[in-house]
């Protein structure tokens, strides 16, 4: 089949992953043709070329946060960071205290490695959420002990959007003199984060969520007031201040620098077009019956969707429109047949869990494709409903209360 037959699909699964801004590939080429040595071959040009590329991506990547560029160490993406934070910090301060705080809405390269440290012997407390996945900050205070080492928070959640209150966060963890690790995997192409004003101590952010490539990542790392030391989890070549062994990726590392440099430059106009995208797409959605939105309505990142379309099959919905590419529920967790952890944390029924699609708007989504993809979303829910005889039911107000649903 000829390219010009193939049908176009449209994206919206930017909180899975973006796409590589043409401006980073550019960036890169460079660094796997001609400047291809070793960062830490230091008696060639080579060598000072790759250094010259790293040192240039730090400074980058510390202007989106507000660090200093020896805060950062660079990561094979979002995963390590977070595992790197979590396992860092609780095995450098185990002898201070084996208590760590976090909520029940995290993303899982936070949540299994405290389910890990859990069961050697570590004493975990998991804030609940409100049904708009938001903590309770007198919560969160009341559960920091003097045994308590890490509060870990997600800032944005990659499911269904909300930001938790990371200024906040950040000012109880310093008084009470804690350590608090920001999951800011998902998010900091839009919201503006300075990790001085936020209080925090510990960053994990991923390329491949700011339009930079895949398999790079990096982790800010305070170094005065306090200083937070980790334990590092490989060891080998003595790179990144020793937290990080390991040959440095130079064309990814340039390539996130590149990336966050575009995402400070055009953050505030990406947040403004894709937020107008979003709340059309939203609109669109709430003139059909029995349709929720799920998240924040307002303290939610621009570019997340999460609605659930009561009556109807997720799975089917999306079969109903296969010219887009969605997600039901979070991309690292879809191909298990679990409900979402996040969704079960908000009280989310069941049933409606099972209705969830999350569509995902990011810099490259165009007015074409939301109208395209509204168009298609709204006829595949309609088609399903009209074939559903629960939707019959509710239509002519039968209790459908006491009627138990089975997903295979």
């Amino acid at each position: 089949m000829s390219d010009s037959a193939t049908p176009r699909v449209f994206y919206f699964d930017n909180y899975a992953s973006t796409r590589t801004d043409p401006r980073v590939v550019e960036a890169m080429l460079p660094y796997f043709t001609e400047a291809y040595g070793n960062s830490n071959s230091r008696s060639h040009s080579y060598g000072w070329k790759a250094e010259e590329g790293i040192d240039q991506a730090r400074e980058q990547v510390a202007a989106l946060i507000g660090s200093k560029p020896a805060e950062l160490i660079f990561t094979s993406g979002g995963t390590e960071s977070c595992n790197l934070a979590v396992f860092g910090v609780a095995r450098m301060y185990a002898e201070k205290g084996k208590h760590i705080v976090t909520s029940a809405v995290e993303h899982r390269a936070v949540m299994d490695p405290i389910r890990q440290l859990e069961r050697e012997g570590w004493d975990v407390t998991y804030l609940p959420v409100d049904t708009t996945g938001l903590i309770d900050l007198a919560e969160l205070e009341a559960a920091i002990r003097e045994d308590t080492t890490l509060v870990s928070i997600i800032f944005g959640n990659n499911e269904i959007g909300t930001q938790q209150d990371s200024k906040a966060i950040g000012a109880i963890c310093k008084d009470k003199g804690v350590v608090f690790h920001l999951d800011a995997c998902t998010g900091l192409d839009t919201e503006a984060i300075n990790v001085d004003e936020h209080g925090v101590d510990l960053l994990s952010l991923s390329g491949h969520k700011i339009y930079g490539p895949k398999g790079i990542g990096a982790l800010y790392v305070r170094r005065r007031r306090p200083r937070v030391r980790l334990q590092p989890m490989m060891l080998g070549g003595g790179q990144e201040r020793g937290m990080r062994h390991g040959t440095l990726n130079v064309p990814g590392i340039v390539g996130l620098g590149k990336a966050a440099a575009l995402c400070l430059e055009e953050r505030d106009a990406d947040r403004a077009r894709i937020l107008g995208l979003r709340n059309r797409m939203e609109a669109a959605f709430m003139e059909l019956e029995e349709v929720y939105v799920n998240g924040h309505p307002t303290q939610r990142l621009p570019g997340a969707l999460n609605v659930s379309f009561n009556y109807v099959e997720g799975e089917s919905l999306m079969m109903g429109m296969p010219n887009v590419a969605v997600s039901s529920g979070s991309a690292c967790t879809s191909a298990t047949l679990e409900p979402s952890h996040v969704m079960r944390a908000l009280g989310v029924s069941e049933d409606l869990v099972h209705t969830s699609i999350r569509f995902s708007l990011g810099r490259f989504t165009t007015d074409e494709e939301v109208d395209t993809a509204t168009e298609q979303c709204l006829a595949s829910a309609q088609k399903l409903r009209d074939m559903s005889p629960l939707w019959e039911m509710f239509k002519e107000g039968i209790d459908l209360s006491a009627i138990e649903w089975k997903h295979d």
